[in-house]
């Protein structure tokens, strides 16, 4: 179900006892959340963890969802293997969804993703993102809730303003847009909007690790 005013779905990659202040801002911006992704080890890791754990379930108590971070390496990656994180994701902290990060987009790899659909809603996935990182095939629409349709640079986002939804864009499905490196005082929700996205994420963070930050207003303060 669509909720009004939650349009941020935030990836934050730090670790609760390293960025304790971050994850309580995140948790006080729950208004405004749609959805959070968890990604302890780049996946669920070997064993639980009790601090990904307890801000799961305060992230789940004020009404956010929380998505379990899986890698599919556009596709390459085994479906066994997938199928475990996710298991891990939903036994270990609870999780409501998935976030599959490095989803191919191109129709030759559909029947791989639409398996990987059926064993994450077998799991009890109630929200399922796929994150493409640029428009994929509309077949994927079919099984996904949330489609990433953008993830790059602010500089790459603004280059491209006059980009429209996809035809194909229907209203099952969301869309999304994660940009990084973006300038404080600079407004995605509105250019995010305008290409057809309900939700985003923007963050200043560059380089090879930018969803080390939070969005802009959500930060605390210092």
């Amino acid at each position: 179900m669509n909720q009004p005013g939650k349009s941020l779905l935030v990836p934050y990659y730090e670790h609760p006892s390293v960025r304790p202040a971050e994850w309580e801002a995140l948790i006080a911006a729950a208004p405004r959340l749609h959805s959070v992704v968890l990604n302890p080890a780049s996946g669920p890791g070997e064993r639980p963890d009790p601090a990904f754990a307890a801000v799961a379930e305060r992230l789940r108590a004020v009404d956010v969802r929380v998505l379990g971070y899986t890698d599919t390496d556009y596709g390459r990656r085994p479906c066994a293997a997938v199928v475990r994180d996710l298991s891990r994701h939903r036994s270990w902290y609870g999780t409501d969804g998935a976030f599959l990060d490095q989803v191919a987009s191109g129709i030759a790899e559909f029947a791989y993703y639409r398996r990987l659909a059926t064993a994450a809603r077998g799991l009890g996935c109630g929200t399922l993102a796929l994150n493409h990182g640029t428009a994929p095939h509309p077949s994927y629409a079919r099984i996904a809730d949330v489609l990433v349709t953008f993830e790059g640079t602010w500089d790459t986002y603004d280059m491209y303003r006059e980009d429209r939804p996809p035809p194909w864009t229907g209203a099952a499905t969301r869309l999304c847009h994660l940009v990084h490196g973006v300038p404080a005082g600079v407004d995605v929700a509105a250019p995010a909007r305008a290409r057809g996205a309900g939700l985003h994420c923007a963050v200043p963070g560059t380089g090879e690790h930018p969803w080390g930050t939070l969005p802009h207003g959500l930060a605390p303060a210092g």
